[in-house]
């Protein structure tokens, strides 16, 4: 029964990490390219760890906790990625995205991302931009 459910679970990571990486190729954007690896491969990675852990600890019994801190860390840092390289993305792009961004609704408010940071008072320098 443990080899049936290692089975599936191997099947559905590899089907995962399979559509996250024809995503990736086929895709025509980079916002849609990111959305796949982010997605379906993390998921196919995740399929593959929980695999991994019904085999060391329900087949040879040998409990460890690397599999579950693996899927721990893999979780919180492909979606922290994905908003940097987004972010990255859209600064590179700026004035061609900012022409289709939708308007913000109170004066004199920008959109997050593209908003500088405030100056400092009597410093002098100017802001980054």
């Amino acid at each position: 029964m443990a080899d049936m459910l290692i089975a599936a679970l191997l099947l559905v990571g590899a089907f995962f990490g399979f559509v996250g990486s024809w995503g990736l190729v086929r895709l025509p954007q980079t916002m849609q390219r990111l959305h796949t690896p982010t997605k379906a491969t993390t998921l196919g990675v995740g399929g593959v760890l929980l695999a991994s852990i019904v085999y060391f600890g329900g087949v040879r019994g040998e409990w460890s906790i690397h599999e579950l801190l693996i899927t721990l860390f893999l979780f919180l840092a492909a979606p922290v990625s994905a908003l940097m390289l987004a972010r990255a993305w859209l600064h590179r792009e700026r004035e061609r995205v900012r022409a289709t961004l939708p308007r913000p609704g109170a004066s004199g408010v920008d959109w997050g991302t593209f908003q500088p940071p405030p100056e400092e008072s009597g410093s002098g320098a100017e802001p980054r931009r």
